[in-house]
């Protein structure tokens, strides 16, 4: 569904990625993990078109992506939870999930209702501001942004970063619902070995920005680790 292929990215002087290659098979949850600094961000960012890369190609169902802005590649199928979350704080929780419709191909203008039966805090909290919500509430807020878009391909930036634990459980329970119940092919950036592994179908471990190691999750073994 989505390759990355000998992609190069570049902050002012400093290269970030280095010919990186990354595939997330269709119907996957493809776990991408490596230490902090080794351009596990950078890469999504190259894959959303937030971040400009020079060479190699970016493909989703079979189209090169490096071309097109940022917000048709949200319109052709993929959904983003950034890093931090990056709700719109001042928005309530309905004005938050309501901008995702304004791409939707088909012109709906209702959130779908499958997001509440997700996310059923969401419903409750509908008139709360998006800043009044807790670290937890407001990831499932913006997960929920994403899903509005109901996108073929939703890609998750460190989910957990700041959450509480149970929080961190129901959210892996619906990230596995998503992808083995609906089908919906998930690239997730992760550091918690726990976590990756219970959700994961695949990995890709990267290295100073680049990709050194890729499988099945039964394959990450603790000597590929």
């Amino acid at each position: 569904m989505l390759t990355v292929d000998q992609v190069n990215l570049r902050y002012g002087q400093s290269q970030i990625l280095w010919n990186m290659n990354l595939t997330v098979r269709r119907g996957s949850c493809t776990c991408l993990m490596g230490r902090n600094g080794v351009g596990k961000t950078t890469t999504l960012r190259a894959i959303m078109g937030l971040a400009p890369t020079f060479g190699g190609q970016v493909r989703f169902n079979g189209a090169n992506l490096l071309k097109q802005p940022a917000h048709q590649r949200a319109r052709i199928g993929i959904g983003y939870v950034p890093q931090g979350r990056e709700i719109f704080p001042q928005l309530t929780v309905r004005e938050n999930l309501q901008v995702g419709l304004g791409i939707r191909p088909n012109g709906l203008e209702a959130v779908p209702e499958r997001i509440f039966e997700l996310f059923p805090i969401l419903k409750q909290f509908l008139h709360r501001r998006g800043g009044d919500l807790s670290g937890g509430q407001q990831q499932q807020l913006a997960i929920g942004r994403a899903l509005v878009l109901e996108p073929e391909l939703l890609i998750l930036d460190e989910p957990n970063e700041g959450i509480q634990p149970n929080i961190v459980r129901e959210i892996g329970d619906i990230i596995i619902r998503l992808n083995r119940e609906i089908g919906l092919t998930v690239l997730l950036v992760e550091q918690k070995l726990p976590f990756a592994r219970r959700l994961g179908t695949d990995f890709a471990i990267m290295e100073k920005g680049r990709t050194v190691a890729t499988g099945t999750m039964p394959e990450l073994t603790d000597e590929v680790v």
